[in-house]
């Protein structure tokens, strides 16, 4: 799920291990580092008498407010993206060998204004905060489900129970936040697809006109291709990033914990985007599929869509977009992760009682 999930478990408070769809992958380092800045945190402090552990409504609100922030300042980046996705769809594919991305930036300002690489990040930041509660309670729940039916309250500690645990645990997680919240990611992908034409001309508009034209179910087109690229998503992040780490601290235990996340992170999430981004670019144009009223251009459902894209436009097709997805991977993850501490101290003061 491009960005979306890859900042999301920073987003959540590091309690679990995913993105993004588009995204993401970046996540899992995060998640791990929270949890070990928390845990170290809460030790420092106990000697001396104090608690710095923030509530669960507090939690949820710092991740929110973080997730938004980083969403909002790599928003023309995220556009970018979406714009480069769906450009196999328009009649003109001729013109798609011409596309840069400092060429289609100069197009949107010039044509459509520099306020236009924000189209549809108010849907976007409305998207975040269910999203991250959503997540954050399916998280939890089923965790001790997992741990309750599989008898693994005895093992907690374990390195095997753990990652089975926090693997499965995020994957379902992922998938339940994402059907929960989908139609907000379908209104985004619709607003930011837009060019000059407006055809969608709001948040409740585009709601509108989807249900009137395509029925409900029009609003979740590409759920199917959202669920399946979530587990991979998780396991090449969670893999990655704790793979790099051990290997890095290994080899330089001196460095600072916070570059090694960072950069482990930030690689986990580069290693995330290559892997999953065709699945994110067929869910992108599903998305879009009957849009606006245009006849629809994919008909056979999920695989023909890839073989469709393979054979109009190459290989190189399915990776039409990733380079401003990566683009956005380190500054996104940096932005949610400074964010989100600073406000954790912020909220560290209010009582909790949650």
């Amino acid at each position: 799920m491009n960005m979306e999930a890859r900042v999301g478990v920073v987003v959540e408070g590091g309690q679990r291990a995913l993105n993004s769809a588009h995204g993401a992958v970046v996540d899992a380092g995060a998640r791990k580092f929270l949890q070990q800045q928390q845990q170290q945190q809460h030790e420092h402090s106990s000697k001396q008498g104090l608690n710095p552990q923030i509530g669960t409504v507090q939690q949820l609100l710092a991740g929110g407010i973080a997730g938004a922030f980083s969403k909002t300042c790599t928003a023309p980046l995220a556009r970018l993206t979406i714009l480069f996705q769906v450009q196999g769809m328009q009649s003109d594919v001729s013109a798609l060998s011409k596309a840069s991305i400092w060429r289609e930036a100069s197009r949107i300002i010039n044509e459509e204004g520099f306020k236009a690489f924000w189209k549809g990040n108010l849907v976007t930041i409305a998207h975040r905060l269910p999203y991250t509660a959503v997540n954050f309670y399916a998280y939890e729940r089923y965790k001790s489900f997992l741990q309750s039916t599989l008898c693994l309250e005895n093992q907690r500690g374990k390195a095997g129970a753990d990652l089975g645990v926090h693997f499965v645990g995020g994957g379902l997680a992922g998938m339940t936040a994402a059907s929960a919240t989908y139609p907000l990611d379908l209104v985004r992908t619709r607003l930011a697809a837009q060019r000059n034409t407006i055809y969608y001309r709001g948040v409740w508009h585009a709601f509108h006109t989807i249900c009137r034209e395509e029925g409900f179910f029009g609003l979740y087109k590409g759920l199917g291709a959202t669920l399946l690229g979530v587990g991979p998503s998780i396991a090449i992040s969670f893999s990655v990033y704790e793979s790099l780490r051990s290997y890095w601290q290994l080899q330089r235990p001196d460095d600072s914990t916070i570059m090694v996340s960072l950069a482990c992170g930030s690689l986990s999430g580069i290693a995330s985007s290559t892997a999953t981004f065709p699945i994110d670019l067929v869910r992108r144009r599903m998305q879009l599929e009957g849009a606006a009223g245009r006849a629809r251009v994919y008909k056979t459902g999920l695989a023909g869509t890839f073989r469709h894209i393979i054979h109009s436009e190459g290989l190189r097709g399915l990776y039409r977009g990733i380079l401003p997805e990566y683009y956005k991977v380190v500054p996104g993850v940096g932005i949610v992760f400074m964010t989100y501490e600073t406000l954790k101290m912020l909220l560290s003061s209010i009582p909790t009682g949650y």
